[in-house]
């Protein structure tokens, strides 16, 4: 993609977003459309809302799960960036109409002490973090899932583009020292409006959450980024999307690690 279609496709997915429309698949509109491109997508994404007033919270990591890997065709992660206005208080209330068409996942989030950059090791992560919590992501895109001419669905690129499908995040209050404790072995029961939808464990992101921040900071190495001390990290989620329609009330139940909740007006 060029620099000017690369900022065009940036704009639209602004215009989506302030709208609540979804704009066409970008893979199609560009048939070449790389990885590259799509993460240059979502910098000029990251850019406009920076420019708007916005700051930069963290990072999340989306498509850690081997089924999900195997659905897109591809065999790596991918990432997006975390704003501010993002987060939710556990137990809040999302306004009606503020996202397109919002799922939720149960991960483990990370909260840094100390930076990261280049290649680092588990236990680098590990001393690098102040605390890991309970959390929920909430996803909206604003592309659209599959194109209604042609049936050909979103791809990768598409996702990455969208900022990784990031759209909130939520928090949650308990918060748990990473070095007691088998992240592997840290799951969720979550239900939407009473009944149980999904169940997972942390060995479903990659076998080790903490390897979802390896490749994170290797990612960003690339580009010259880091993770930066104090922000927040969601390392990838170990269960299929929830559908939040209007009047969901989601609740996960982390365990030790606590509950989180939101309710979707």
């Amino acid at each position: 993609m060029t620099e000017d279609e690369v900022h065009a496709a940036a704009c639209a997915l602004v215009r989506a977003e302030a709208a609540a429309e979804q704009i066409g698949l970008l893979s199609l509109a560009h048939p070449g459309m790389t990885m590259e491109d799509a993460y240059a997508v979502q910098a000029a994404y990251v850019t406009a809302k920076l420019a708007a007033g916005r700051r930069q919270v963290g990072w999340k990591i989306g498509l850690t799960s081997r089924a999900m890997q195997d659905a897109l065709g591809i065999d790596t992660p991918d990432s997006g960036v975390l704003l501010d206005d993002m987060v939710f208080e556990t137990g809040g209330v999302v306004p009606k109409g503020r996202f397109i068409q919002p799922r939720v996942e149960a991960e483990i989030a990370f909260v840094m002490k100390g930076p990261l950059e280049g290649a680092v090791t588990r236990e680098e992560v590990v001393a690098a973090t102040d605390h890991v919590c309970a959390s929920l992501e909430i996803l909206d895109t604003r592309i659209l899932r599959k194109d209604p001419a042609t049936g050909t669905a979103r791809n990768v690129c598409d996702t990455i583009a969208d900022n990784a499908a990031n759209a909130g995040i939520v928090l949650g209050t308990r918060h748990m020292n990473p070095r007691l404790v088998d992240l592997r072995w840290v799951g969720a029961i979550v239900a939407r409006d009473g009944e149980v939808e999904e169940t997972g464990l942390g060995a479903g992101v990659l076998n080790d959450p903490v390897m979802g921040i390896v490749w994170l900071v290797e990612r960003l190495a690339g580009n010259g980024q880091k993770i930066e001390a104090g922000q927040v990290v969601l390392s990838g989620s170990f269960i299929r999307p929830v559908e939040c329609p209007a009047g969901s009330m989601i609740e996960a139940d982390f365990g030790d690690f606590g509950s989180v909740a939101i309710a979707f007006e």
